[in-house]
């Protein structure tokens, strides 16, 4: 394995090979999340589909594991590998977009932040993350919920194509004509299969003005607050997404200096529709309980999205877990003002998204994505600064998981699952699961080698794979 003919992938590859030798392999390897430091035998620095072909062929042959990173952004450390070959797409940026149909295609690398400034531009969009610099197709894979999923679905529910390169190195499409299993499990189950190098999305009308901001309470007004949800959430209108986030107050402007460091809990809100209406929700939300403060009034679309990413930027040590509820019960919420009374990282929060609307009229069985007809998705996002911390963070975030469950329904979010809970896999998929044992893949006899960049674009998940089988099985 110390002799492997690295010479000979270089010589298929457009982008650059980088090995332990090479000068700038410490930064290539690199991924968000610090708690992974992994070290990949090669990372092959990709520009088109072809040198993801090239590099899951020679993966094959010399039976490596593989790695992808788009974006990065995903806290189970699945963009990166040790002794296996680490895909980096962040060379395969185009998106284009193609107003008439509303559809645009991305590569690969690009982060939301950069989808949206594109479709935005022709005053379209469609369901991204709350952080903007995470990849597009890691988020999509896994479900995507965001800002818009009660008005547009989920991030996976506006996919209706993609491009993947799959086991033995071959491209194929997946949608509903052609793989519509691959395609149905691609919507949802997560990274396991294959490469994906080409995303095609359905992007709405969306802005360019929405209401949104955040309207900051004393954390001892979280179970009023919620009530006070409750008491609105049935005449919410699809436009409007909420998020209860729950944290030590930050150094922000919007804070009064007297409560930064203190425990504070805030409504989220982002309004799609008519400002004016936008503007009527917020006012929903200021008249009782009294606020702290509030952020909320008209912003761009792609600057509201952007808001949250000071604080989600590299170099930190993160651990995620998650649950889903049908109901917030009134002992959650004790056992949750208990833990944020105690926290001690200014960096962590815990966040929980208002779910129904359109995600919850989609049928379960429709996409891999599972746990629709749930109102809640929750989760606990330790964050923090130096790697001696990391055992008591770890254990302060699993022992708040393991505090909430009897509260929760049992399922998982793909993207809220941590590196040690492989066992919750399955409670994220749907019903559908059960009756697809298996998912076979026929190659198509027209396979795209172009050695350079494809216009139409490619885009790619994250996530850690072998590549010994042709034949791909769920969650293998």
């Amino acid at each position: 394995m110390s002799h492997l003919p690295f010479d000979q992938l270089r010589s298929r590859l457009c982008g650059p090979l980088i090995t332990p030798a090479d000068a700038d392999y410490e930064t290539s390897r690199e991924i968000w999340n610090r708690l992974y430091d992994r070290r990949p035998r090669a990372v092959v620095r990709c520009e088109s589909a072809s040198d993801v072909i090239a590099a899951v062929r020679f993966a094959r042959e010399y039976d490596l594991e593989i790695a992808v990173k788009g974006g990065g952004h995903h806290a189970a450390g699945y963009a990166s590998t040790n002794g296996g070959i680490l895909l980096n797409l962040a060379g395969m940026r185009t998106v284009t977009v193609s107003p008439a149909p509303q559809r645009a295609v991305a590569q690969t690398g690009l982060t939301w932040a950069e989808f949206d400034q594109v479709d935005q531009a022709f005053g379209l969009a469609c369901t991204g993350p709350i952080v903007s610099m995470t990849g597009i197709a890691g988020f999509t894979l896994g479900g995507g919920i965001g800002w818009l999923h009660r008005k547009l679905g989920l991030g996976c529910d506006n996919l209706r194509s993609a491009e993947v390169v799959t086991a033995d190195g071959a491209l194929v499409t997946a949608n509903d004509a052609e793989h519509p299993n691959v395609f149905w499990a691609l919507r949802g189950s997560g990274w396991n299969f294959g490469v994906v190098t080409s995303m095609e999305f359905q992007i709405h009308p969306i802005g360019p003005m929405v209401v949104a901001g955040l309207v900051y309470f004393p954390l001892e007004q979280f179970s009023a607050l919620v009530e006070r949800h409750r008491e609105l959430r049935d005449r919410f209108p699809d436009e409007l997404t909420t998020w209860f986030f729950l944290r030590l107050a930050p150094p922000v402007s919007a804070i009064p200096k007297d409560w930064v460091g203190r425990p504070v809990v805030a409504l989220a809100l982002c309004h799609c529709g008519a400002v004016e209406e936008g503007m009527k929700w917020v006012g929903e939300f200021t008249r009782a309980p009294a606020p702290l403060s509030s952020t909320a009034g008209a912003v761009p679309y792609w600057l509201w999205q952007k808001s949250l990413d000071v604080r989600w930027g590299n170099g930190f040590y993160n651990d995620w877990r998650g649950h889903y509820f049908s109901e917030l019960h009134p002992a959650a919420l004790e056992i949750l003002t208990d833990y944020v009374s105690r926290l001690e990282s200014p960096w962590t929060d815990i966040k929980i998204a208002h779910l129904e609307g359109a995600v919850g009229r989609i049928p379960e069985t429709a996409t891999a994505y599972g746990n629709r007809g749930a109102r809640f998705a929750l989760v606990i996002q330790a964050r923090w600064e130096r790697n001696e911390e990391s055992a008591v963070q770890i254990a302060w975030a699993k022992e708040l998981r393991d505090k909430l469950a009897p509260y929760a329904t049992g399922g998982a979010y793909s993207n809220f699952l941590a590196a040690d809970e492989p066992h919750r896999a399955r409670r994220a998929r749907s019903g559908k699961l059960s009756s697809t044992p298996r998912i076979e893949v026929k190659i198509r006899s027209r396979e795209r080698f172009s050695r350079q960049p494809e216009c139409s674009a490619c885009a790619a998940g994250s996530g850690r794979r072998r590549v010994s089988e042709a034949t791909l099985r769920p969650f293998g």
